[in-house]
């Protein structure tokens, strides 16, 4: 059996075990880890080795263009100051203790430690937003974790590439130089990624074609990731920074039914990479541990403690931060207490990030010798991903539940019910004064027709809502009938819009309720 056809027999077999995971509410990505290490622990698979560039250019951009798209420009400003924390402070003290425990207890040098410990320093985006879908966090909450495992890739990324020099041309670190290579890093990432955004939206606006309009959203977090290496600054920046712009702009950018073709194939194409790629970190490990020496056949005991170091380092980190914060908040909303900093700890889990970062590690130093230990850090990276997508990624749901934190079904269906029936009336406030209006006149009986036909769906709208009835309350609408029900649908789009600005509805609801809206006029549109 040759590797692609493993390859091809694991894209079926992903699929299959995602599928699964949806239909039970099971942890995908942690089901496909261990699926991964099934399949690669039986003795008839061939090695799959994974070229670093597969991931890093081809996987990672979009994955990190939809869960950079999941967290709104709003979201990020009420979480800036506790994520800031998290970005440098503990991604910087992760990698310190991770280096230093890895260095007392396996063969690796200070240097190739180092390296170990800034791969293993960020928590995941991928991971932690596919985890993240199943729970329903307090959107304070959910906006933090999405914001920390986004943004900290910047930090250790710099870590990476200065442990990395160190290793293989035995240069010492300076901070100035880390400091400069930080700034041009992430400073670079942030201002591509903004550009491209702003040349994406302008196109954008101006395309009305699906076809074209769902191929650039497709191109754009590889133009992001491309543009901003060749520009040697971080490609992983630029396509967050590009992803949440766009994202936070993307109802504006097009129509409806164009909307909904860009999210159907988007939707699409991430589920296949997310399968596939948390499939292949299992599949890794077995293939990682056959290269390993003779004095590195410890990994089975270094694992777990390189993987309790970074969640005790974690959790000595988030708990403090937590209470100095809610200190400064005590008089206000949204007072945190251990519930919140234990289920921010727990959500930490690394993923796709530190396996792509670890397979860039060069094979040689400049002087043309090996570099030392390459496999020992692979396999301990990828054991320690493993571990905490399992591990932890199985318990989350649990802990989540124990904190408390958690918003009940009914929170969400409450949200929803009057964010429904308040646009519905700012819609049918309209529809009045649009029945006063002389300009219809002409229009005759079909006008008034149509106008009392679109006060009864808004009117059967509110009824719904309010009766708890999603019964479809369409009639046969005739041309007039459609044109006024466009019009009231912008209205409504642009009262969720407000709703949301004003920060009374969170983001998952806007969401959800726009797709209702532009389903609903796609369907006009279709009817036309």
């Amino acid at each position: 059996m040759t590797g692609l056809t493993v390859v091809l027999l694991l894209v079926v077999l992903a699929t299959a075990v995602a599928t699964g995971a949806r239909r039970w509410s099971l942890p995908a990505p942690s089901l496909l880890v261990v699926a991964g290490l099934v399949v690669g622990l039986m003795p008839w698979v061939p090695e799959v080795r994974l070229p670093p560039h597969t991931i890093n250019v081809l996987v990672l951009p979009p994955l990190l263009f939809a869960s950079a798209g999941d967290i709104s420009v709003r979201d990020l400003r009420t979480v800036w100051r506790p994520v800031t924390g998290l970005v440098f402070g503990l991604v910087l003290a992760s990698a310190i203790a991770v280096g230093y425990v890895a260095r007392a207890i396996t063969p690796l040098t200070a240097a190739t430690a180092f390296i170990l410990g800034s791969v293993l320093a960020s928590t995941d985006p991928v991971a932690v937003t596919a985890l993240g879908r199943r729970l329903s966090l307090p959107p304070r909450v959910q906006a933090m974790v999405q914001a920390e495992s986004l943004f900290n890739d910047a930090t250790s990324l710099v870590l990476y590439k200065v442990a990395v020099a160190t290793a293989v041309s035995g240069s010492a670190i300076t901070v100035s130089g880390t400091v400069e290579q930080f700034l041009i890093l992430a400073g670079g990432g942030v201002l591509i990624g903004a550009a491209v955004a702003a040349v994406v939206a302008l196109i954008r606006r101006r395309t009305e074609d699906p076809m074209l309009d769902t191929v650039i959203a497709l191109v754009t977090p590889y133009a992001s990731y491309v543009i901003a290496e060749q520009s040697h600054t971080s490609g992983v920046t630029a396509v967050i920074v590009s992803g949440v712009v766009l994202g936070s702009t993307g109802h504006k950018l097009s129509n409806a039914p164009i909307r909904l073709q860009v999210h159907a194939v988007y939707d699409t194409v991430a589920f296949l990479l997310e399968s596939v790629v948390f499939a292949l970190i299992g599949l890794e490990l077995p293939s990682a541990v056959r290269h390993l020496a003779h004095d590195e056949r410890g990994w089975p005991l270094w694992v777990p403690v390189i993987a309790f170091t970074v969640l005790g380092i974690r959790l000595l980190w988030v708990f403090p931060l937590s209470a100095l914060m809610q200190h400064r908040h005590s008089e206000g909303e949204g007072r945190l207490s251990w519930r919140v900093p234990a289920v921010l700890s727990w959500a930490g889990t690394r993923g796709v990030m530190p396996l792509a970062a670890t397979l860039s590690i060069p094979l040689t130093t400049d002087a043309g010798a090996p570099l030392p230990h390459r496999a020992l850090i692979l396999t301990l990276t990828t054991g320690t991903v493993v571990l905490t997508l399992v591990f932890q990624g199985f318990t989350l749901a649990s802990v989540v539940r124990r904190s408390g934190i958690a918003l009940e079904p009914e929170h969400t269906a409450r949200e929803e019910a009057r964010t429904r029936r308040h646009i519905a009336r700012a819609a049918l406030e309209e529809l009045k004064q649009l029945g006063d209006l002389d300009q219809l006149a002409e229009l005759g009986g079909a006008a008034e027709a149509a106008l009392k036909q679109a006060r009864r769906h808004l009117e059967a709208r509110i009824h719904q809502v309010e009766d708890a009835d999603y019964s479809d309350p369409d009639a046969r609408p005739a041309d007039v009938y459609r044109e006024i029900r466009r019009t009231l649908i912008a209205i409504e789009a642009a009262e969720l819009q407000r709703l949301y600005e004003a920060n009374k509805i969170s983001n998952a609801t806007r969401r959800r309720i726009q797709h209702e809206l532009d389903l609903e006029e796609a369907s006009l549109r279709d009817r036309g």
